[in-house]
């Protein structure tokens, strides 16, 4: 018999066209199997069964009239506790949050991603699991503990969005929606063996605002890159609640996935010009990918993005974006909060304005390296992560030498200052079994490209994992 918790969503609407099984049978294998994994990976804040349960039946009714509601209709899906789901509270990982009060006195509104799900009949699993306001790399909190890897339970899985990460890696729902302001969705996913893509900025309307501004985005996080076309066809539309967001795309992401590499300009830069330390595994993983798009028909050429380290800037917005979060709160909530953000927000809060200024010229100075850059190459690969998952429960690997969380990502939060599409897809395992993930980036509004590219190597076998005992 078929495990549904292995098949994509492509594949589970398939089986419900055909009629072999319902959308019922799909969410109750997902809940089932996020239950069994919830004591050891602690991915979910929050499983909304009873809701789910209803929303498949309706979903298996519509499919039996062949009346499906949208393109997404019964499959089970997961919402990082970063985004508004109505019905229940969004806590973002802190303890500062409380559960029976939002903002407006009332937990009724959807975030726009969420919204669109919503309109298209996808079923609602629950809420996972974030660092506090999503600002670190991993994925702990005071509020829900540590989540861990799926591969490894010692290991972290990354984060922000590390609870989406192991959720789709260990089958507890094929899609999942996550946040990105440094490296969120691609940093679990690479540590978990998954695809994420962090669209470029505006593709998917965010609402709420986040506090740190125009770095933040919404991405699909999924078991491949047809699954998360599918997905980004669903959410990349306008909303209203959403000055900054981007027009319709010109046409779907879908139909645009099989075009292949052939003739492609593609830039691989292993190091980012010898500035960043790589592990012997993952380049070499990563190395036998970029062949590979070689020998599909891209043309390949090593060289680097002409940039060096921007990561004084990022911190300068990060750490102000991340005290205007707490700005509001009193010495006794301060407490409460995860020490190392309680750090950042007070370095963040003795930043002027014209530190502020600089770091947006860093940035714009970026932006149009990164815009030139683009008009030699369609596309950029590097590793996503020097490095695999670490221990878990830390903000950086023991004996690093690293302060922060950027210390070891920096392949990934240059791109959240160019506002750039990036995506991570994993191309193997080191020695200890671990997931290694490659970059693709191409330039603003190329989010079809790196679609295309990432489907490209889906298709001839070098992407995919999936953890074991699962």
């Amino acid at each position: 018999m078929t495990d549904l918790t292995e098949l994509t969503a492509v594949q589970l609407l398939d089986g419900y066209r055909e009629g072999r099984f319902s959308p019922v049978d799909a969410t109750r294998a997902a809940l089932e199997r996020a239950e069994r994994i919830q004591p050891e990976v602690n991915a979910f804040v929050r499983l909304t069964a009873d809701e789910a349960l209803a929303r498949a039946a309706e979903s298996a009714e519509r499919w039996r009239r062949g009346e499906p509601a949208g393109l997404l209709d019964g499959v089970p899906v997961t919402v990082k506790d970063i985004l508004l789901m109505r019905g229940g509270p969004t806590l973002k990982g802190s303890k500062t949050i409380s559960e029976t009060l939002s903002e407006k006195g009332r937990w009724d509104e959807d975030a726009p991603s969420v919204a669109r799900l919503r309109a298209h009949g996808a079923v609602f699993l629950g809420k996972t699991t974030t660092p506090e306001f999503g600002w670190k790399g991993v994925t702990d909190s005071p509020l829900s503990g540590v989540t861990r890897n799926p591969y490894d339970p010692t290991r972290t899985a990354g984060g922000s969005s590390g609870g989406a990460a192991a959720a789709v890696a260990l089958g507890a729902g094929p899609l999942a929606l996550g946040t990105d302001g440094g490296g969120s969705v691609r940093i679990p996913a690479a540590f978990c063996g998954i695809f994420a893509l962090k669209p470029t900025y505006g593709r998917v309307p965010l609402y709420p605002a986040s506090a740190f501004g125009t770095l933040a985005h919404v991405g699909p996080m999924t078991r491949d890159a047809a699954d998360a076309a599918l997905l980004l066809d669903v959410i990349g539309t306008p909303d209203s609640r959403d000055w900054s967001a981007l027009p319709p795309a010109p046409g779907s992401f879908v139909a645009g996935l099989t075009g292949g590499v052939h003739g492609l300009r593609v830039a691989y830069s292993p190091s980012l010009g010898g500035q960043v330390a790589v592990r012997p595994a993952v380049a070499a993983a990563v190395r036998r990918a970029v062949e590979r798009l070689a020998g599909l028909g891209a043309y390949v050429e090593e060289t680097d993005p002409d940039f060096t380290d921007p990561v004084d800037a990022f911190h300068t917005l990060w750490f102000t974006g991340a005290a205007r979060v707490t700005q509001h709160l009193g010495p006794h909530q301060r407490e409460l909060l995860d020490p190392g953000l309680r750090e950042i927000c007070g370095v963040g809060a003795r930043l002027t304005a014209l530190d502020y200024l600089a770091a947006v010229d860093v940035r714009m100075e970026l932006g149009r390296r990164m815009g030139r850059f683009h008009d030699t190459y369609d596309l950029l690969v590097t590793p996503t992560l020097p490095i695999t998952a670490f221990e878990a429960g830390t903000e950086v690997p023991k004996g690093s030498g690293h302060r922060r969380w950027t210390g070891w990502t920096p392949f990934t939060y240059p791109f959240n200052l160019t506002q750039q599409p990036a995506a991570t897809v994993p191309v193997g395992r080191d020695g200890d079994g671990l997931p290694i993930g490659l970059q693709l980036v191409a330039a603003r509004h190329r989010d079809d490209l790196v679609l295309r590219a990432a489907h490209a190597l889906y298709e001839a076998g070098i992407a995919g994992l999936r953890p074991s005992g699962t």
